[in-house]
């Protein structure tokens, strides 16, 4: 199904797809596995074709409206923010022209106007609309706009709610580097605090994913261990949905529930998904949804090159360590660091020319203290909503955790040339690194499966894993 996205953004079209399909399901009809295996491929592969095709065809539209001022009613997908330029900024969704006439996906919208503009609201937008990047269709800067409606959720009350409570218990730029731990929220960090996460590589802490809804799994599966398999799931399953309405359901948030949805219903029966399967099936879903993301976010590939590093190449390696050292937190941590680190660093130069000598360093000093950090960040954010009288005291363990780990990117952030700007890979050589990766990994993975196992190993290997 990927393939057959990746083939549709080339516009070409394949007539010939149905004829072969039906040849192929006579084929299948033999009873031979072969066979049924090349039909299931060739009708994914179609399947990803004319979903490719279809969404194409809906947005191209924008080639009709590019450079041309236009005025548009959209809704705000998030609270707006100030960017770099001094201007509001937000995505808006929901898009109709003045005409009536509605326009598929979203764009980014950069201006003035209203004083702000919350999640939700309906705005109307005028200027001129140019060439999108990533998953935006298009963008729009300088443009004028004013809030036609205001449409207040529960859940977006709350969450600004909670961000002033944040900012009453804790000061900057620890109550905006906290919100970025607990919600991905990083538009109120001082630029300063933002260039030392990025020269240390630990821009992915403030960037919702995959570690945080983790924790919260591993909290969930701490408090029900002992009650019914259906209390734990439906508990995990409730605090997934409630942290992805809070954060705003970015795609990174979104791509990492996917995968814990599908290891919570797999476990739940009693089953497992190999890790392969796990991470092919979540991008399948996630690019199925927006083919955008495989045609033109470089988020989307970061995500699961990461996700490859931390579930297949890091247990693999850690098959290597000694028992003690697969049971330390800081080893655990620094394999998984280094994994994700060889899986996203081609890419990154390859793209954007930039590499950090000290990310291995800075993770293994503050990641092991992310699960604490949001808990005490949390406890500071309530206390400011609801005590803020004694909010500070409250606060302060966080304070001094939050601190701690933004002095660590700073004194690391100011070691001479530790962030290289300039060093970049050509496709050639990117591709043949990640072929030696992959090939290593197939070496890994015979060492860890001898076909040499005996009988009485397998047993002890199923009898451990139905203990677990």
């Amino acid at each position: 199904m990927l393939v057959g996205l990746g083939f549709a953004y080339t516009g070409l079209r394949i007539n010939f797809v149905w004829v072969l399909a039906a040849v192929l399901l006579a084929l299948a009809m033999r009873r031979k596995n072969g066979f049924k295996l090349l039909l299931i491929v060739f009708l994914a592969f179609g399947l990803g074709w004319w979903r490719g095709i279809g969404f194409g065809e809906q947005i191209a539209v924008y080639d009709q409206l590019y450079d041309q001022k236009l005025s548009i009613v959209g809704k705000a997908d998030e609270d707006a923010n100030y960017n770099k330029y001094k201007q509001i900024s937000f995505s808006a969704g929901n898009l109709m022209l003045e005409d009536g006439s509605k326009i598929p996906g979203k764009i980014l919208v950069s201006g003035y106007g209203a004083n702000s503009v919350l999640h939700g609201d309906e705005v109307y937008i005028t200027g001129k609309l140019r060439p999108g990047y990533g998953t935006y269709n298009a963008r729009m800067s300088y443009a004028q706009f004013t809030v036609v409606q205001h449409n207040p959720t529960l859940i977006a009350e709350f969450r600004r709610n909670f961000i002033v409570g944040m900012q009453n218990a804790l000061p900057e730029p620890a109550a905006s580097f906290g919100m970025g731990l607990l919600v991905g929220q990083r538009a109120t960090l001082p630029e300063d605090v933002k260039q030392a996460l990025l020269m240390v590589g630990l821009t992915h802490i403030i960037a919702v994913s995959g570690y945080n809804l983790t924790i919260i799994l591993r909290a969930s599966g701490g408090l029900f261990a002992k009650q019914s398999k259906r209390l734990t799931t439906l508990f995990a399953v409730g605090l997934i949905v409630v942290f992805l309405l809070i954060t705003g359901s970015s795609a990174s948030i979104v791509r990492a529930a996917i995968v814990s949805m599908l290891s919570i219903t797999a476990a739940y029966y009693g089953r497992s998904i190999k890790p392969l399967n796990l991470i092919a099936l979540a991008a399948a879903i996630t690019a199925w949804a927006n083919p955008m993301y495989i045609w033109a976010d470089l988020g989307w590939y970061l995500s699961f090159l990461a996700f490859y590093g931390v579930l297949v190449l890091a247990p693999l390696m850690a098959k290597r360590l000694t028992p003690r050292m697969r049971n330390s937190v800081i080893v655990m941590i620094a394999l998984e660091s280094i994994c994700a680190e060889i899986m996203t660093m081609p890419f990154v130069l390859f793209n954007f020319g930039q590499i950090s000598f000290v990310g291995l360093l800075a993770n293994v000093l503050v990641v092991v203290f992310i699960p604490l950090a949001m808990l005490l960040g949390l406890t500071a954010g309530l206390s400011g909503m609801l005590f803020s009288s004694y909010a500070g005291w409250i606060a302060l363990p966080a304070k001094i955790l939050l601190t701690y780990m933004l002095d660590i990117a700073h004194i690391l952030s100011g070691i001479p040339n530790v962030f290289i700007e300039d060093l970049s890979l050509s496709l050639p050589q990117m591709l043949i690194i990640y072929f030696l990766v992959v090939f290593a990994t197939v070496l890994l993975w015979f060492k860890a499966n001898p076909k040499s196992d005996t009988i009485t190993d397998k047993n002890e290997d199923n009898l451990q894993g139905a203990k677990v």
